[in-house]
């Protein structure tokens, strides 16, 4: 048994519904930093040796678990403890694997989970070991409590991602759905957001957009370098570029984004609060989204289907005109876009014949509806906001992508959680994906008892 087992059973199994918090953050930290220690950058990931480590710890609670591999480096982790089925069950996700690292840039090394003036630091702090311990911490309180469940919990370490969902969330949709299949899902996605120290609110992804990859092709005559040709195709394609880049798609807000900025408001200075009101007057909208592309690019992406163009090719010899030129745009969709229609607006704003738009086959995501901010999930959540952090709950529109897109589509109704995340530490360079990246310890022990509020709201027998 655990050396902490103990005391989390006296705290736990004799009936109390709180465990008892200092011995399981010594416990939470204990699997935190041995999990951020090790080493999964995607790729190649090598996260089955996540997998081992977290089958020894649910088996010695006595919990079931699943291996489920499509490659054998890349193991995923299912567990479940089951209810009596008088509900559907509930998911609790984190993903194993982290994005690559520049070891030079990093104060502490990357893996060495290095504890420091009450932040932890290493590659996967915030994306996503603190959900993957998080949500298995919550499991052993479970088993360890006896608590009678209405509905079965399930478990998912997933691999792949970061840069690979073909042996992940793919593969587990796909050959392991039977395993995973639920009625709410607990995942990434959302933050408590902390500024100078204090709490300010809490934001749940409820919706993502949904990544597409365009080739614009600009078409022109050939020739030579030293006759310049108005109709160059590099030249052409500079200028469709700036015409889409400059654009303003039209706005369309979605239940999410709608209450989203109404919520954003409340919470924010007058100055800023007049901006985001400003969205819903049609005086004013146009001059709040303006500043808000110039200022608040991530929220500004919320607004509508955005387009980034972020890779560019033409020519092959400096005194010979290219017939072609290329842009590669990342498109980033509302939920519910006619992508075709909306490749039509484009070559409206474009206005050019010799342009052409292709729409390529990667990085694909399934459609699906936002999920429920009126469910019984969302309220539990926000209950568990305002007891653990004492903060209002937002929810928000990813404007990048999770898995979670994958379980939407099969009607799961995702929910996105995070720890506590100080504002400032982003610019500072301390973010997820950042050349550093580090959290706050406590954050860490009080999203493990979020899990728990919620969790067992959801889950335990009334």
């Amino acid at each position: 048994m655990h050396r902490f087992s103990v005391a989390l059973l006296l705290a736990v199994g004799l009936g109390a519904q709180t465990p008892n918090w200092p011995d399981v953050n010594k416990e939470t930290l204990e699997h935190y930093q041995a999990l951020v220690g090790m080493d999964t950058t995607d790729p190649p990931g090598n996260e089955t040796k996540v997998a081992e480590y977290v089958k020894k710890v649910l088996e010695a609670e006595g919990i079931p678990v699943i291996l489920a591999a499509k490659d054998p480096n890349r193991a995923n982790i299912i567990a479940r403890l089951k209810g009596n089925g008088s509900k559907k069950p509930i998911l609790i996700v984190g993903h194993s694997d982290t994005v690559k690292v520049d070891p030079a840039k990093w104060i502490y090394p990357p893996f060495s989970a290095t504890r420091k003036d009450g932040y932890i630091y290493g590659r996967g702090t915030l994306d996503d070991k603190d959900n993957l311990t998080a949500s298995m911490m919550t499991m052993i309180l479970l088993k360890r409590s006896g608590i009678v469940l209405d509905r079965d919990v399930i478990f998912l370490s997933e691999v792949g991602e970061e840069a690979a969902t073909g042996p992940g969330i793919r593969y587990l949709t796909d050959e392991h759905w039977k395993d995973i299949e639920a009625e709410i899902c607990l995942a990434e996605g959302g933050l408590v957001s902390r500024r100078k120290g204090e709490i300010r609110y809490a934001l749940i992804q409820t919706a993502e957009k949904l990544p597409a990859s365009m080739r614009m092709i600009s078409h022109g005559p050939a020739g030579h370098g030293s006759r310049p040709l108005r109709e160059n195709a590099i030249v052409r394609l500079s200028r469709a570029v700036e015409k889409i880049a400059m654009w303003d798609p039209p706005m369309r807000l979605n239940d999410t984004t709608r209450y989203y900025f109404e919520k954003i408001a409340g919470v924010s200075t007058p100055e800023e609060a007049a901006r985001y009101n400003g969205l819903f007057s049609s005086e004013k909208s146009s001059e709040s989204r303006e500043y808000l592309a110039q200022y608040e690019p991530g929220n500004y992406s919320m607004l509508h289907t955005s387009i980034s163009p972020n890779i560019f090719t033409g020519g092959y010899q400096v005194n010979v005109i290219p017939s072609t030129a290329e842009a590669i745009l990342d498109v980033r969709a509302l939920p519910d876009e006619n992508i075709p229609a909306f490749m039509e607006l484009m070559k409206k704003q474009i206005n050019d014949p010799s342009i052409e738009l292709v729409l390529e086959n990667r990085n694909n995501r399934p459609h699906a509806e936002p999920s429920s901010i009126h469910s019984e999930a969302f309220k539990t959540i926000e209950a568990a906001n305002k007891k653990v952090y004492n903060a209002i709950t937002i929810p928000q529109m990813s404007t990048g992508a999770t898995d979670m897109a994958f379980l939407r589509a099969k009607g799961v109704q995702c929910y996105g959680i995070g720890p506590i995340i100080d504002e400032e530490d982003a610019p500072k360079g301390f973010g997820a994906h950042s050349d550093q990246e580090r959290i706050w310890e406590d954050g860490l022990y009080k999203f493990v008892q979020f899990n728990w509020e919620v969790v067992t709201s959801l889950a335990a027998h009334k």
